[in-house]
This record gives structure tokens, sequence and C-alpha cells, in this order.
């Protein structure tokens, strides 16, 4: 296992091993500009992120819900690029020497280049990418190209799922796997539900070892500690994008997301 991947399963097992959830945190690229999401990201990290994942913006992000589409929408109107997220990943992993990795839609990359996408985001310091629409029937290219540049790919695994799709899932996949809570789209929501702990013992019970994360709700302390009981890792995402957007100006939002890591760090580790 390469460095950049050893980086990202290293942190998971660290926090496992306080007894904890890890704090995996989403921003995308570009959002509100592209130094000011460099800023937002070393600020989540101040805070107490573990993990952050890097959106690459995307014209038609199907899985998200309307917070994020709105970030990606003013990520777009600002020009953002490929290069723009991989120095996004660079100067957060550089500043931090935390896990980042890129969170995306498999169209930008089919365009872009496997091998040229997998070997920039490797050179910049990227632990690895999350596909959520990705199958993994059709992913041995990618796989093939994230080997080599010791990259995890991280599959999204749903309720929906079946148990012989999440054992193809998790023998395929690395570094960690993604359990989406809720069906349907990213959003923060009021309860967490108990759909994502028996999508976990689901997961697991496929033998895997890597670790499980949960995505697609969590917004609170009080979320990330009930979260956090039965998962590895916990995800956020909306909840700090929400946070910029609320914010009255930009200094404002980045002491808003630096506080919500803070919070959420205490949750994942049972202080909420």
């Amino acid at each position: 296992m390469s460095g950049n991947i050893r980086l990202l399963t290293d942190t998971l097992a660290g926090a496992k091993a306080e007894g904890r959830a890890a704090l995996i945190a989403y921003l995308p690229a570009g959002f509100p500009t592209v130094d000011g999401g460099i800023e937002a990201i070393k600020a989540v990290f101040d805070g107490g992120a573990d993990v952050v994942e890097v959106g690459l913006p995307h014209s038609d992000p199907v899985l998200d819900g309307p917070v994020i589409q709105t970030a990606d929408d003013i990520a777009l109107r600002g020009g953002v690029r490929i290069a723009d997220v991989m120095r996004t990943v660079r100067e957060a992993h550089a500043a931090t020497g935390k896990p980042v990795l890129v969170m995306t839609y498999w169209n930008p990359i089919d365009r872009y280049g496997v091998e040229r996408f997998t070997a920039e985001l490797a050179e910049a310091g990227g632990a690895g990418c999350i596909l959520p629409d990705l199958p993994v029937q059709e992913s041995a290219l990618w796989r093939e190209h994230a080997d080599k540049h010791g990259l995890a790919t991280v599959f999204v695994v749903a309720p929906s799922s079946k148990d012989a799709r999440l054992a193809e899932i998790t023998a395929a996949g690395s570094g960690f796997v993604y359990a989406a809570s809720l069906m349907g789209v990213t959003g923060t929501r009021e309860s967490v539900g108990t759909q994502a702990q028996e999508l976990v013992e689901r997961t697991r019970a496929t033998g895997t070892e890597l670790a499980v994360c949960v995505g697609l709700g969590v917004s609170n302390a009080r979320q990330a500690a009930e979260v956090g009981a039965f998962a590895d890792g916990v995800i956020v995402g909306s909840a700090f994008v929400k946070r910029m957007l609320d914010a009255p100006d930009h200094a404002s939002g980045i002491e808003a997301v630096r506080e919500l890591a803070g919070d959420l760090a205490k949750g994942v580790r049972g202080q909420a």
C-alpha cells in the first residue's frame, strides 16, 4: 500500500484506536472561489476533521441536494476546472498533512482521461476518489490506474443494495466504504434513521476489513455521536456548505465551518 492511500487508512485506523469514529468533511472546490475553498478546507481541518472530500463541481449533480447544487453552481460560474480541483487537493494536503480525497461523478474523469486524472491526483497528494455513479462492474479501468498510483477507490452503498452487490463492492473498493444512510439525495436531515445502522451491519457482514463510513444526513454533534456509535466514520457535507452559504461574508463563513467541525469532532468523541 503506497503513501497516499496509507495515510487515509492509517487515519481511519487511528480514530478507531481512540475508540471513536473519524470525522470526514465535504466541500466543493472553487466554492465560493478557488482560494476561498482552500481556506475553508484548512479551517475544517483546523476545527477537527480527520479527512476531507473535495467535490469536483458538476452541472448536473444528480445525487446532491439543493445546498450542494447551489455551491456547485457558484463554483462553475466562477470557472472552476479540474486543474483547480488538483490545486485545492495539493494545497490542503500540503498545509495540513491530512488525507484529502476527490468526490466526483464519472463523466468528468472519462473526458479528462483516467491515466491523466489519477496521475495528477496522486502527484497532488490526493488519497483517492469517491465515485458515486461508477458501477463496480464498469470500474476495472479506473481501478487499474488508481492502484498504479496508490489511490483509494471508494464506492457508495445504499440500503437498496442487495447483499451480493455489497460483497462485490467491498471486494473491489479500497480506503473505505461510503454508506448512504438514507435513500435519496444529500442534505441535512433531522433524524439519522435506522437504515444507517442496518446498512453498516450488512456491509460488515461481507467480511470486509474496510472502514464503513456513513454520510447523507448528519448535520450536528448529536447526530455525529449517534452515527459514530456504530460507524467507522461520519461524513458531513451539506451542513458545511450551508454554513458557508448562510454567512454574511467570507470571513464569517470560514469561522462558521471551523466551529461546526469543532462541534462535530466533539460529537464523534461522544462529547456532544
